[in-house]
């Protein structure tokens, strides 16, 4: 089925907004785009082009089984009980390549290419990659059930956290 404009621009500015609220670390509403239940996996590369496919299983760099992980992540951000984010970055997140499929139960599979630029004690650096994300509706918006992160520069000299992503 052919995605419409009109489908293919609200997703678009869902996933800018996702990335502005991230952006300005407005985590409230950045948690609320999270279905309670939704995933949030970034694998690990096994080999040069292999990357872990059972987060259960496999290492992960990032996994959280439901949005319950990134609260805990953000409740420890805020109290300053994360010395290895504190202080966080600056970022801008950028997203492009938006491809759309339609699923079951008016469900999407959405698949982008992003980077991300961050600067942190005056060094500037950047991951850049693919995701994945399954939306469900809500309302005249989106929930993001699940969030899939392919980190191509995975090789890193900085600490990784799903702000980068």
């Amino acid at each position: 089925m052919a995605v419409t404009h009109t489908l293919q621009q609200s997703v678009e500015q869902f996933l800018y907004r996702k990335a502005e609220l991230c952006d300005a670390q407005n985590w409230d509403e950045y948690l609320e785009l999270f279905d309670q239940h939704s995933e949030f996996h970034v694998p690990q590369w096994d080999s040069e082009h292999v990357y872990t496919t059972d987060p259960k299983r496999s290492v992960s760099l990032i996994y959280y089984a439901s949005r319950a992980g990134l609260e805990d992540r953000v409740f420890r951000l805020r109290t300053g009980k994360s010395a290895a984010s504190t202080p966080l970055p600056r970022t801008l997140h950028q997203i492009t390549n938006v491809r759309i499929a339609e699923c079951d139960h008016g469900e999407l599979e959405v698949k982008t290419n992003w980077a991300t630029f961050y600067a942190r004690h005056g060094v500037a650096e950047h991951f850049f990659g693919r995701a994945t994300y399954q939306l469900r509706p809500a309302g005249e918006s989106w929930k993001i059930a699940r969030k899939h992160v392919l980190l191509l520069n995975d090789t890193i000299n900085a600490v990784l956290d799903f702000y980068h992503l």
